[in-house]
């Protein structure tokens, strides 16, 4: 939608997996031409973006390299990088490269019927180039999300693993076992919950099977968020238990300037 908003496309070629998104899509104006194949969706294109679920990367691009053309740019959507970068990079045809992309952006509702052609303007997208990756590639990659209005920023894809794992998948994480855990108290209770409950379990809603791909995509990463984590509930549970309030107030107050610098 933001492509074709902004004219940066002569056509969009589309194939999703379920039929009736392919109809959906094609009623679209921003749609060219809707394909029931994969493989032929991306014939003769400049650009290919994959967007399935992370596990469903490597498969899909494995399906389509055969028809992927000479200089191609092939790029996805994932929010995990380190193995579909390198697996990505070898799969494709030698004529064609392809860079990793993450757009930090979205909500925990899923589907077309939530697409935004504004979503992606002035939010995060790093973008995870491999030491070997052409620099006139990257930059061209980077120019276009950059043209949807994103701030872009280029890492290895090891440290891109590492950053999400601390600043999104560890919150997902904690926001579903919150929600897991008073799912296990009397259901009444819910009458008395308020927006900070709400707030803090949004992304709660998030389709789990996505979810579940994306931590096992990157375990280690989300081991090691675990683990930091757990040191500072362990710091707090010490300090509640001992009445140092004080220290209470303090990590309290370290949270709070965080927060208050997201803003």
């Amino acid at each position: 939608m933001a492509t074709r908003e902004l004219g940066l496309a002569r056509r969009i070629h589309v194939w999703a997996r379920r039929p009736e998104t392919r109809r959906a899509c094609a009623e679209k104006i921003w749609c060219d031409a809707v394909f029931p194949e994969a493989v032929d969706a991306v014939r003769d294109s400049d650009l290919v973006v994959l967007c399935p679920p992370v596990d469903a990367i490597v498969p899909l691009l494995r399906q389509v390299s055969p028809a992927v053309e000479t200089g191609a740019l092939v790029t996805d959507v994932g929010s995990t990088k380190s193995r579909i970068c390198r697996l990505g990079s070898h799969i494709v045809p030698k004529e064609a490269i392809f860079v990793g992309s993450h757009p930090m952006a979205g909500s925990e509702k899923s589907g077309m019927e939530h697409a935004a052609k504004d979503l992606f303007r002035d939010r995060a997208c790093l973008v995870t180039p491999l030491e070997e990756s052409p620099s006139g590639q990257v930059d061209k990659l980077v120019e276009y999300w950059k043209s949807l209005g994103m701030e872009v920023t280029t890492m290895s894809p090891e440290k891109h693993d590492e950053i999400v794992a601390q600043i999104s998948h560890l919150p997902h994480l904690l926001a579903s076992l919150l929600a897991l855990h008073l799912s296990r108290k009397p259901e009444a209770w819910q009458a008395f919950c308020g927006n900070g409950l709400r707030d803090t379990t949004r992304i709660a809603a998030g389709n789990s099977g996505i979810w579940r791909s994306i931590f096992e995509e990157n375990k280690e990463e989300l081991l090691r968020a675990i683990d930091g984590f757990e040191v500072e509930l362990g710091r707090m549970r010490s300090a509640l238990h001992n009445g140092e309030w004080a220290h209470v107030r303090h990590l309290l107050e370290q949270g709070k300037s965080y927060r208050e610098g997201l803003d």
